[in-house]
C-alpha cells in the first residue's frame, strides 16, 4: 500500500505539527505492534483519500434528488454509486449507506419496526450479544423488553432448542441474530423459521461477517432477514460507519427511520469511501483475502489451544476467537495487560458461562498486511510464552516489533520517517 495522501503532502506538517506528530505516531503504532482487535482493520489508501475528499464539506441531509441543501448534485452520484455497489455485492433489493455507524443502523432498524415497549428476543450480554441487543445502559435496554437467549453449556453453540422455546412463549416483535464475540456462523434459516413461527420480524446483525460474506466466506443473511445490519469497517476493510439491508417492501421505512428519524446530515466523504471498499470487495482478490482471514483464524485458534488457552467452542468459522487464559493461571484483564505490554493488542470480552473476562481477538487486519498461516503460528507462540511469562514484556516488544517489519500496513516517504 502506498502512504496515506494527506501525509504524504504533509500539509498538516507545515500547518500543525503537533498534531500531525500524533497522527504519525498512530502509525507507528499500528505498524509495529500486532492488530488483533476483531473489529479493526486497515482501509486501503483510496479509502483514506475519499474520506479526506471535498466531500467532507458538502451538507447533504436527506437523500438523492431529495435533499434539504443545494448543491449536492456530485454527493447525489457519489450516494447512488454507493447504494448501487452495497446491493449488487451482497444481493440486496434495497441498501441505506447513511448510517453512521453500526450502533445507529441498528437503532435505525429498531424505529423501523418496533414501538418503545415491544419485545426483542436477543442473544443475551453475557453470551456475546452487543450493547444494542438490550443492555440496560443502552437505548435499546431502556426503550424495549428484551428477552436473551443462550448457548449450550457444554459446546458454546447456540442454543436452538432455548431460541424456540422462548420465542413461542414471549412471541417477541422482533428476533435478532448476531454476536459480537461468538465465532461460529449463524444459521439463518433456523432463526427465519423460528420467527414465521411467532409472526416476528428477524434482523440480522451482521456488524462481524459482513465483510466475509461479501469475500464468499460466510453465509449470507440477505435471504433469510428481514433487515440486515452491518458495518462498513471490520473486515469489510471500509471506512467506519454503517450500512442497512432490505428488502423493497421495508425500503421506505428504513430510509425514514435513518433520516429524519434517528439522522440528520449524512456523512458525504464517508459515504464516497464506502462506495471504495465496496468496490474492493466485488474484486476477486477480496474473495481471497477474505478466506484467508478464515483459514488464518483457524489456525491461529487451533495453535492457541495448542499453547493452553482454552478456545471457545473449539474453534471458529470466522474471523474471531473467544479464549479463555485461565488454564495458563491468568484472567483475560491481566492477560491483555500482559500482551498488550509486548505489541499484542486485542479485547476482553465475557465467557458463556462464566464471571471470569475472556480474550477476544481476531485476524482481519494482520491478513491484511499478508500475514499467513505461518505467521499465525509464531503469534500464537509468541502469545503462550508471553501469558506464561516465558520471556518478559519488553524482549517480547522488541521481537513483535522486528517481526512487524516485515508486513507493513503502509509504505512510508522520507518526508515521514524524517
Amino acid at each position: 500500500m502506498s502512504v496515506i495522501p494527506a501525509l504524504e503532502a504533509d500539509v498538516l506538517r507545515r500547518q500543525d505539527p503537533e498534531l500531525a506528530d500524533i497522527l504519525l505516531g498512530e502509525l507507528d503504532r499500528q505498524s509495529t505492534t500486532l492488530q488483533l482487535i476483531a473489529a479493526e482493520n486497515f482501509t486501503s489508501p483510496a479509502v483514506l483519500a475519499a474520506l479526506g475528499s471535498a466531500l467532507a464539506n458538502k451538507y447533504a441531509e436527506g437523500y438523492p434528488g431529495a435533499r434539504h441543501h443545494g448543491g449536492c448534485e456530485m454527493a447525489d452520484v457519489a450516494e447512488h454509486l454507493a447504494v448501487q455497489r452495497a446491493k449488487d455485492l451482497f444481493g440486496a433489493e434495497h441498501a441505506n449507506v447513511q448510517s453512521h455507524s453500526g450502533s445507529s443502523a441498528v437503532l435505525a432498524a429498531y424505529a423501523a419496526l418496533l414501538r418503545p415497549g415491544d419485545t426483542v428476543l436477543a442473544l443475551g450480554l453475557p453470551y456475546g450479544g452487543h450493547l444494542t441487543h438490550g443492555s440496560p445502559a443502552n437505548f435499546s435496554g431502556r426503550w424495549f423488553d428484551f428477552v436473551g437467549y443462550g448457548v449450550d453449556a457444554e459446546t458454546g453453540l447456540i442454543d436452538h432448542l432455548q431460541v424456540r422455546t422462548l420465542a413461542h412463549a414471549h412471541r417477541p416483535k422482533a428476533i435478532v441474530c448476531g454476536s459480537i464475540a461468538y465465532p461460529r456462523h449463524l444459521d439463518y434459516a433456523f432463526f427465519r423459521t423460528v420467527a414465521d413461527e411467532v409472526g416476528a420480524y428477524l434482523i440480522a446483525d451482521a456488524a462481524h461477517p459482513i465483510g466475509l460474506v461479501a469475500g464468499g466466506a460466510a453465509p449470507s443473511p440477505v435471504p433469510y432477514a428481514d433487515i440486515v445490519c452491518a458495518t462498513t469497517h471490520k473486515v469489510l476493510r471500509g471506512p467506519r460507519g454503517g450500512m442497512i439491508l432490505c428488502g423493497g417492501e421495508l425500503a421506505g421505512r428504513v430510509d425514514r427511520a435513518v433520516f429524519p428519524f434517528t439522522q440528520g446530515g449524512a456523512q458525504m466523504h464517508t459515504i464516497a469511501a464506502k462506495a471504495v471498499a465496496f468496490a474492493e470487495a466485488a474484486a476477486p482478490a477480496f474473495a481471497a483475502y477474505a478466506h484467508q482471514v478464515v483459514a488464518n483464524a483457524r489456525v491461529l485458534a487451533a495453535r492457541l489451544a495448542a499453547e493452553g488457552l482454552n478456545v471457545t467452542t473449539g474453534g471458529t468459522d470466522t474471523h474471531l476467537i473467544t479464549a479463555d487464559p485461565a488454564p495458563l493461571g491468568v484472567d483475560g484483564r491481566t492477560a491483555r495487560g500482559r500482551l498488550a505490554a509486548a505489541g499484542i493488542v486485542l479485547d476482553c470480552c465475557a465467557l458463556p458461562h462464566a464471571d471470569a473476562r475472556g480474550l477476544r481477538l481476531g485476524t482481519a487486519a494482520v491478513t491484511t498486511q499478508g500475514m499467513g498461516q505461518g505467521e499465525m503460528e509464531w503469534i500464537a507462540v509468541l502469545f503462550g510464552k508471553v501469558l506464561r511469562g516465558e520471556i518478559d514484556g519488553a524482549r517480547a516488544r522488541e521481537e513483535v516489533r522486528e517481526f512487524t517489519g516485515g508486513f507493513p500496513p503502509y509504505s512510508r516517504t522520507p518526508a515521514e520517517t524524517g
